[in-house]
């Protein structure tokens, strides 16, 4: 690698950790946000919102890949992310001075979805730039190596995030980090304090990006007044480059965003929204298997400069389709081993007329459940208990038996959710404050802790499942598409993948887990995809490792 080659390496993969450090900030404070913004819902509609608005962020990434991919390929690559991460920087500080929905009421929540837009339409046009300006900067032959630093700026800005948030939740304190850190301005909550230091982040990324010059395959293609003069038709209005796109989207992208999503954030969801285990814990062994995992995005971007892309890519989306199952159990009995045994030898059983019990999916968390078996059963999933539904004779009340014991009646729904939690302990459920549940109290006290340092493992595998799929994908993207259209065509496939069907993973998982009282269901959203993308690919997906970007 030349001292060139490492400057462009540098300064772009600097500028993207900068980039999802502020995206995903807000995914890892979620749960505190969504009390802060949506405190006028219940808590469980509060946590759907939080996801919500994450997901927001994800919706208009695609848009985002369609403005700012046109403007790379019209003007360059070197200014257009220069634009984004500018756009990204100012959005996250805005965050952190925004009021709460205490203090202003519905403009809060409305104010926080726009400022989420506005990072994910800036992302959407980051990622594509910074891939597309590595790899016309790279050897064919290490192509995948070398954009596969870029690929790690994800996991590192999601390192980065945690590390802050640790960090002052160990010296703040949980209260004063989540409400009563006084600040500024009236505002209060330590939470606030990341989202404040991202104007330091962004003022060196902007320095570091003003020191960089134009692509030399973009720069001679401009200078011939060879370039596109309109990117998007002719990157989308006819079917040779449409059906590439689909081929790239289908056949790649949307298997390898659902194995990163499920490694890295549903995991986290999963073990703190399921399985109970504390933020700082959660964070904290999340965090330790990114960093033993990451180095592995360089290995499978290297090993696919030898392979090929296609293979690789394949390879971990059939790899993680094939285990999910059996880790998430294994994660569950490690995590939390009384819960563990509970959902196998607590039989809980909603009893009711099936003519009253309707489906319970609901994503965007806006419907309402009046009838006692739907309350009863969507009750149950929101506090994680297992339980399967019995068909009862026409006309029976809805009531819910435990291991065979006395029923217990449905009244209305704040009554039966005070007497869930105690009937469910006394019947094997874990109590919140389980001796037996995984815990610790500092970021290196989890490598003291056998039962620790086995729930790293395991995420640590899910975690390098994320690296197989996503170390060569940008380089299997860059090289689909000619350099006339590159930015525009390899952005969009990669944030619709990315930024819907990864993007929506954990809200929609969730509303499978509520609909279906089993807790490991959600898991069929990504095997599913993973499945899907393994099969197209096999077919249609042409290896294209080490074709001359030029051309």
């Amino acid at each position: 690698m030349t001292k060139r080659e490492r400057k462009v390496i540098i300064a772009s993969s600097l500028g993207t950790v900068f980039e999802w450090y502020d995206f995903y900030l807000y995914g890892t404070l979620a749960a505190i946000i969504g009390k802060q913004f949506f405190s006028q819902f219940p808590p469980a509609t509060q946590a759907i919102f939080a996801l919500l608005t994450f997901a927001a962020g994800f919706l208009v990434r695609p848009f985002g890949a369609l403005v700012f991919g046109r403007l790379g390929d019209l003007v360059g690559r070197k200014y257009t992310f220069l634009l984004t991460i500018l756009i990204m920087g100012l959005s996250t500080f805005a965050v952190g001075l925004l009021p709460g929905y205490e203090q202003i009421g519905i403009a809060a929540p409305i104010i926080l979805v726009a400022l989420r837009m506005a990072q994910g339409l800036a992302l959407g046009g980051e990622y594509g730039g910074a891939v597309v300006y590595v790899a016309e900067h790279s050897p064919r032959n290490r192509r995948g190596f070398y954009t596969a630093w870029i690929q790690t700026t994800a996991t590192m800005g999601l390192l980065l995030s945690l590390f802050v948030i640790v960090t002052l939740r160990i010296n703040l304190g949980e209260d004063a980090f989540q409400t009563s850190q006084p600040l500024f301005f009236g505002l209060t909550g330590g939470w606030r304090i990341p989202f404040l230091l991202s104007i330091v982040l962004l003022l060196i990324s902007i320095y570091i990006r003003l020191q960089m010059h134009e692509s030399p395959i973009f720069q001679k293609m401009k200078e011939e007044g060879t370039q596109s003069k309109a990117p998007l038709s002719e990157a989308f209005g006819n079917w040779k480059n449409g059906k590439i796109v689909l081929i790239a989207l289908f056949g790649l992208v949307i298997g390898q965003a659902v194995v990163w999503y499920t490694g890295q954030f549903y995991a986290l969801f999963f073990l703190q929204t399921v399985l109970k285990i504390d933020l700082l814990t959660a964070n904290v062994l999340i965090a330790w298997a990114l960093i033993i995992a990451t180095p592995f995005f360089l290995v499978f971007g290297s090993l696919s400069d030898r392979i090929g892309r296609k293979p690789v890519i394949l390879a971990g989306c059939l790899l993680a389709a094939a285990t999910y199952f059996p880790l998430f159990n294994a994660l569950t009995n490690a995590a939390n081993p009384t819960y563990a045994n509970a959902i196998q030898t607590v039989r809980a059983e909603v009893v009711a007329d099936p003519a009253t019990c309707g489906s319970l999916f609901d994503p965007v968390g806006i419907r309402t459940f009046t009838s006692p078996c739907d309350v009863m059963r969507r009750t149950m999933s929101q506090q994680a208990f297992r339980y399967t539904q019995v068909n009862a004779p026409a006309g029976t009340p809805t009531q819910l038996v435990v291991n065979g014991g006395a029923p217990i009646a449905f009244t209305d729904a704040k009554s039966f959710s005070e007497a869930l939690g105690p009937a469910m302990v006394a019947a094997g459920y874990p109590a919140a404050n389980d001796p037996a549940k995984v815990k610790i109290d500092g970021f290196f006290s989890a490598l003291g802790s056998a039962q620790a340092l086995k729930v790293i493992a395991i995420l640590t595998v899910m975690v390098i499942y994320v690296t197989i799929v996503y170390g060569p994908i940008a380089a299997a993207l860059v090289e689909f598409f000619p350099t006339r259209i590159r930015y525009t065509a390899m952005s969009l496939p990669y944030h619709i993948g990315n930024g819907w069907f990864g993007g929506l993973l954990p809200a929609t998982s969730f509303a499978i887990v509520a609909s279906t009282g089993d807790i490991f269901a959600g898991l069929w959203y990504p095997v599913f995809f993973a499945l899907l993308t393994v099969v197209i690919g096999v077919i249609f997906v042409r290896e294209k490792k080490g074709v001359d970007l030029a051309d």
